[in-house]
This record gives structure tokens, sequence and C-alpha cells, in this order.
């Protein structure tokens, strides 16, 4: 592994020579982007702040402190893009998660392509870093994004659109090459809940021009994201994404609502966690909330454990669970009705 990471670094070397030697401005700062990057993840935050500050005045374009960012947390960014921009510290592990056995395995081999990527890179490939997670609301998309960032053990952000929209011409493209420019001088995961707000189909009739140039930027910059940044995409409404945006995700996922069976296994894992029982087996619970998103049935377990908490010492669990169940059956009846 040390020879691997000599080589690697030797090899960054070599491109930024070469890169000032061609004169390729492009080539130098993306080298020097992904040497900042190691040195963060590294810790060697002096370091890479002055190699940063370097790049901030080859670019001649924003202050130094708009890319500073420590990966603990200490310190946000500066000069707005805090305002559209989250650091968000992962806490949910992917066995934290109730997913299908085929989605696991795509997971997974995701994951061990980031955890290997200095493998790929010595036979001269890298890491898929897109990855789009299609379902509908409340099924974990912005959970699998969280536990995947939580698993490779990196920074994870979440782009914050009332931030980024902006309503001046060209705004929202100057706002995107700022958050893009930023986050590749970071390892971590990029995650847009809800892409389809900005990255629609551009052939769309009745869409103006600024959104088309707002997609075209998009795919530019998710087309050159390095290697040691994940982006991932979250959306229930994929058919109103630009075609051109399915080709940059390498891997897309299929969230669906849980069948039985993960139901059980996620009322087991609450219980686990909150160190209580229902007092039904899982199973049986699971049939009464087929058809529940797991957001939902998340709420209808903290209810039934807030309920409990509060009613003790006199509490008893298996009549709380027939009242929430008799509550969330009204509450769905009332939402239907509408």
């Amino acid at each position: 592994m040390l020879k691997q990471y000599k080589m690697a670094r030797a090899d960054l070397l070599i491109k930024r020579v070469s890169a000032v030697n061609k004169g390729d401005n492009r080539l130098y700062k993306s080298v020097v982007e992904c040497i900042i990057a190691e040195e963060r993840k590294k810790n060697h935050q002096i370091l890479a702040d002055q190699l940063q500050n370097r790049i901030d005045r080859f670019n001649n374009v924003v202050k130094k402190d708009d890319y500073r960012h420590y990966i603990n947390g200490n310190k946000s960014a500066q000069n707005g893009l805090d305002s559209f921009l989250l650091n968000v510290r992962p806490t949910k592990s992917l066995s934290d998660l109730v997913l299908d056995e085929t989605t696991i395995k795509l997971v997974c081999d995701f994951i061990q392509e980031h955890h290997r990527r200095d493998v790929l890179k010595a036979y001269n490939l890298e890491p898929r870093r897109a990855l789009l997670a299609i379902g509908a609301p409340g099924t974990g998309k912005t959970s699998l994004a969280e536990a995947i960032a939580y698993e490779l053990t990196i920074p994870f952000y979440v782009v914050r659109y009332d931030g980024i929209i902006g309503s001046y011409l060209g705004e929202t493209v100057a706002r995107l090459k700022k958050l893009f420019e930023f986050i590749k001088t970071q390892e971590g995961v990029l995650f847009f809940d809800e892409f389809d707000s900005i990255g629609k189909e551009r052939d769309d009739e009745h869409e103006a021009g600024e959104i088309k140039r707002v997609v075209s930027s998009l795919l530019f910059q998710i087309d050159n994201l390095p290697c040691y940044v994940i982006g991932i995409g979250a959306t229930n409404h994929p058919e109103l994404l630009d075609r051109a945006v399915w080709r940059r995700f390498q891997l897309r996922l299929q969230l669906n609502l849980p069948n039985t069976e993960m139901i059980s296994r996620f009322i087991e894992k609450f219980e686990s966690r909150a160190d209580t029982k229902f007092g039904y087996a899982p199973n049986t619970l699971a049939l009464k909330l087929k058809g529940l998103s797991f957001a939902e049935i998340e709420e209808f377990c903290l209810d039934v454990q807030r309920k409990y908490i509060l009613g003790l010492p006199k509490a008893k669990m298996k009549q709380i669970v027939q009242r929430c169940l008799g509550d969330l059956a009204g509450s769905l009846q009332t939402t239907h009705g509408r």
C-alpha cells in the first residue's frame, strides 16, 4: 500500500510539472485539487490551505476563505458557500438500513471500489463516482447516501436548493460552479435530493432557456468530478430528468416500498436500538403496516415509543401499539380521502 501511495504521489507530481510545461491550466488545477484533497484526508490542514491559497490566486476568482473547510466541521465555508451546501455528519451505517439483496450487493460493490481506489488506479481504472437513487418519498434515498459516506468515513455534503437557485440570469450557474470548485478540493459525498428540480429535461417546451443552461452546466460539472468525490442524486420523478442526466450516473438504484419481510426487519432493528419490545411479533405488525414507506413506519415506531415513555410507570405496550395503529389508520384514511 505504501509503495502504491508513493507511486500515486509521484504520478501527481509528474502530471503537475507536465501541465505547467504545456501551459495546460485545467490539468494543473485538477492535479493540485487532487493533492489538496489528499492532504485534507490526512488532516494536513495547513499544507492544504497553503495549496488552496495558491490555487485561489491562480484562479483569481474567489477569496481563499471560500474553499477553506475543515472536515471535522470546526469551520464552515465562508462568503456564501454555507448558504447552499450543508456538511452533515453521517451517523447511519449500511447495517442500519433495510435493503433488498440485489441493492445491498450493488451498493457494497460500489463502496468496495472506493475503498480499493488505489488498486483500480494501478490498472488505469477509476471507481464509479455517480449514483442515482430512484424511489417514492420515504423509501430511504437520503439514508442510503448518508450510509455510503459513513462506510467510507468521508464527509456528507447536502445541496440546499434554496441557496443554489437564483432569480437572476446566470446566478444559478455561477453558484453551481462555485459549489463544484469547492467540492473538488474535498473527499466526500455530494448529495442532491430531489435531483429532478435541477436536472430537468431540456427539451421541455415549458422550461425557459435558463434551466437549460443550468442543466448543461450541471452535466459538465458532474463529468469533471474527480474520483474521490461521489455524486449522488435522489428523485421520485425520474421521468422529469434530462435524458443526458441518466448517462452521467453509472449506478442507478430503484428503491421500492418495503415488503412485509423488510418491514419486519426494520421493526426488529428499531426495537434493538430502542432497547424495547412492542409486545407483538414483528411479522404481525409488518402485515398491519404493509404499504407504508420506511419514513412512515419509523414515525409509527417513534410514536409508540413516545407514548410508552410518557405513560410510565403504568404504560401497557400492547394497548399503546393498538392505539397507535388506530391513529395511523385514521390518519391514512383522512389523507387518502382528500
